[in-house]
């Protein structure tokens, strides 16, 4: 079914396709379609559509970074003016306990969960809005947005263009590639509070 997917959007003008990749891409966390159509379903088509020879990469990598970021600020505003009423939200109201792990994951980690909360689809979602409801600095939530951006662009565009040519190895090495990016970042993260905390 990707295959077919793929087949159909290689044919789209490179403009149009490029439209429609960073349309999905800002709507993610901007419009809540993550809970619909996973960013990096459209991400991963980039990578697909450089390796195909029809736009640069490095433009495709652009192209997702900008609307990455600026669709999590949009998602952030949003979460600033509603505050504690966004987890009404009609689009939101039906997962009462995934909103509330995710609550709590962001009072824990802080800036940090918007770095990790791009590798999980809910999360990407749903991060950026309950930042802004929880009053986080806006030029704090961008920093950590764009670093989030970076990495998370950069494997999903890079996944689909050097694995092009099988698009079963790209549906199964998303998740895989997903995961192992979280577990260093992770990794890297415990590694710079355990030498800040033996420091101090």
């Amino acid at each position: 079914m990707l295959q077919k997917v793929i087949d159909i959007l290689l044919g789209v003008p490179p403009g149009m396709a490029l439209l429609i990749i960073a349309a999905l891409v800002f709507g993610e966390a901007a419009l809540f379609f993550g809970f619909v159509l996973p960013g990096e379903t459209a991400v991963v088509y980039g990578g697909v559509l450089a390796a195909a020879g029809k736009v640069p990469v490095a433009l495709v990598l652009a192209v997702v970074l900008v609307a990455a970021v600026v669709g999590d600020s949009v998602g952030f505003e949003i979460g600033r003016r509603l505050g504690p009423r966004l987890v009404r939200a009609p689009v939101l109201r039906n997962h009462p306990v995934r909103l509330e792990e995710a609550q709590a994951y962001l009072r824990r980690r802080g800036g940090r969960a918007v770095v990790m909360g791009r590798f999980t689809a809910f999360l990407r979602a749903v991060m950026p809005s309950l930042a802004g409801a929880s009053r986080m600095e806006y030029r704090r939530f961008l920093v950590f947005n764009v670093i989030g951006g970076v990495i998370w662009g950069g494997a999903c565009v890079l996944l689909g263009y050097f694995a092009a040519h099988s698009v079963s190895t790209i549906s199964h090495a998303l998740g895989v590639t997903s995961g192992v990016i979280v577990v260093v970042i992770a990794g890297g993260l415990l590694w710079a509070w355990h030498r800040r905390t033996r420091d101090g």
